[in-house]
């Protein structure tokens, strides 16, 4: 067995003493997950793209430093915003690809900052859900089938949150 089980206080403590000198001369926003880092720029200006690429290489003089590569199949680029330039950048010798969309923390996140096909997988999951519960109950349609429940962009009853964009 190696590792130290999931859920120990000395396991977070670890992590924190091995990767706290990650951030050391890192000019941008950099987030430290047990299974993930993130990197965070903004590239309004010349100065934004070189402290971005001048962190990757921070990244990768840590990583080597430390015995530690990071898994360049999974680093993905994200352009958010309008005009964004799209710099291409490269963690070691590797070019890292740009995406589309990425999820974080559960969340499908696209490059105008546009989470409706979110929405669209979260009334479906809710709708099969509900249905379940719908068909437990015993009130199921006379066709068999459970009526839809919600629609994307409607607010479940007694839940109040703003749509995200209008019904289609």
């Amino acid at each position: 067995m190696s590792g130290i089980p999931q859920g120990l206080v000395v396991g977070l403590v670890l992590f924190n003493i091995f990767v706290g000198n990650m951030d050391v001369g890192i000019k941008c926003t950099l987030s430290k997950f047990v299974n993930d880092t993130k990197l965070c720029g903004a590239v309004n200006v010349l100065e934004g793209k070189d402290d971005i690429k001048r962190d990757f290489d921070r990244l990768e003089k840590w990583a080597c430093a430390n015995l530690m590569k990071f898994n360049k199949a999974k680093c993905k680029l994200l352009h958010m915003g309008w005009d964004n330039p799209k710099h291409k950048y490269r963690l070691g010798r590797e070019w890292i690809d740009s995406s589309p969309e990425e999820k974080d923390l559960r969340v499908l996140v696209d490059k105008k900052l546009n989470m409706s096909q979110q929405c669209v997988l979260t009334v479906q999951k809710a709708n099969c859900i509900l249905g379940c519960n719908q068909k437990k109950c015993g009130q199921q349609m006379e066709g068999g089938d459970s009526a839809p429940l919600l629609r994307s962009g409607e607010n479940p009853p007694g839940v109040l949150h703003p749509t995200l964009e209008p019904p289609t």
